[in-house]
């Protein structure tokens, strides 16, 4: 009983933040996304791209909670092996603190955008093969599609990033396939595995997003002082 109060107390605080954080990390009402200039500070850009990412992954912790309760109730408990790779391989996680002082903005921004893009088709699948669930809690339907217009949003927020600070043009990653173990079809896998895999590497990716963009924030509004690593 214990137990279940904390998760409807986390759920309440999320839907709370959740409804605080409804818009775009980009919010330029004289252009789309598309242009090539935004009329909002790269500092407004960044804190606001860092705000979604920090509360994407928020919810997807959530999530995996909610989905540990589902499984309990079930009757089952599933595990992923410690050190399980999620990230495409084409994205090299920095692994101390001399390379992580080595990437570039560039690889940053690179990196975060090829995350969002290859997350975005996986999510859509799960919150469609959750749906099928029969005693799925609506809390973590709500969340499945949340997370899913919400990582979009972050993208398009990461292309305007680029375009400011790199000056680059649009720019569209060929997204890495997806061949990772953990995200075959659930002809392999039983699909409570395949989604509770998916919800295990999201979330472990998400962190990924949301540490690239805090460190990138700080290179370039406080650049002689960022001490975050």
């Amino acid at each position: 009983m214990k137990k279940t109060t904390v998760l409807q107390v986390c759920v309440a605080f999320v839907l709370c933040s959740m409804q605080a954080v409804t818009g775009s990390p980009v919010d330029c009402p004289d252009q789309d996304t598309a242009g090539t200039s935004c009329t909002i500070s790269l500092e407004k850009l960044l804190e606001r791209a860092v705000q979604h990412a920090e509360l994407i992954y928020r919810v997807s912790e959530e999530s995996k909670l909610l989905f540990d309760e589902m499984l309990i109730s079930f009757g089952m408990n599933l595990h992923i092996p410690e050190g399980t790779m999620c990230a495409p391989k084409t994205v090299p996680v920095p692994m101390s603190k001399s390379e992580i002082q080595q990437i570039s903005d560039k690889w940053i921004l690179h990196s975060v955008l090829i995350l969002a893009q290859f997350w975005i088709n996986p999510l859509v699948d799960l919150q469609a093969s959750l749906e099928n669930y029969e005693n799925a809690p609506s809390a973590l339907l709500n969340r499945s599609k949340w997370m899913s217009t919400k990582l979009i949003s972050l993208e398009q927020g990461i292309l305007v990033l680029i375009r400011q600070i790199l000056g680059e043009g649009s720019l569209a990653l060929e997204v890495p396939e997806e061949t990772t173990d953990l995200l075959v079809s659930s002809t392999t896998f039983e699909t409570l595995r395949k989604d509770y895999s998916a919800i295990y590497c999201f979330r472990k990716d998400a962190h990924k997003m949301q540490t690239f963009l805090k460190l990138l924030k700080c290179r370039q509004i406080d650049k002689e002082n960022c001490t975050f690593f």
